[in-house]
């Protein structure tokens, strides 16, 4: 198989869960470590390799990042290119490249899979400034579901959780059955 068409395979099959919580935008998100332990699985299944690199570009706090895919044979490569904010506030240089350097290596590997972020909070969190009262998305394998479940386990009613957050028809009848 050409390493083109096992890369398609790889994107069409390719999940990464965002098991990540920003306590300040109030959702969760994926890093570029959650992606890599995603992707372990395939790199035997498929005979291939995933290779990150980074190069300061003109010494001007950017960041061209580099994700590649091989077969040993041949390689597809994906980039992102990422400033880093000199004047972040609260962080020291360091912390601020290495911000910048996560952040790189989450979208060029999201680049290279196909991973699709339109969704993700971290594309389109407005940081609080939409409805306030908006309510947060109860899904599986989250904190938060863990402490419906034992809410509903204690005698909490299905009903209290819908008025906390919203939820998919499947949730909700998973907490019912409880």
């Amino acid at each position: 198989m050409k390493l083109n068409e096992k890369l398609a395979t790889i994107q069409t099959k390719f999940k990464s869960k965002k098991s990540r919580f920003n306590s300040f935008g109030k959702y969760y998100f994926r890093s570029a470590e959650d992606i890599l332990e995603a992707i372990k699985p395939f790199l035997l299944e498929h005979g291939i390799t995933v290779t990150i690199n980074e190069e300061l570009i003109n010494d001007n706090f950017v960041i061209k990042t580099t994700a590649t895919i091989s077969d040993g044979m041949d390689a597809i490569h994906a980039t992102a290119i990422v400033g880093v904010d000199a004047e972040q506030k609260g962080m020291q240089m360091p912390q601020r490249f290495g911000s910048a350097s996560s952040y790189g290596k989450k979208y060029a590997l999201g680049n290279l899979f196909l991973i699709d972020d339109t969704q993700d909070s971290d594309a389109t969190n407005d940081h609080g400034q939409s409805a306030v009262n908006a309510k947060q998305w109860l899904n599986k394998d989250t904190t938060q579901y863990q402490k419906a479940v034992d809410y509903v386990k204690a005698g909490g009613k299905v009903s209290s959780i819908r008025e906390k957050y919203s939820m998919s028809k499947e949730v909700e009848a998973e907490l019912s059955k409880i």
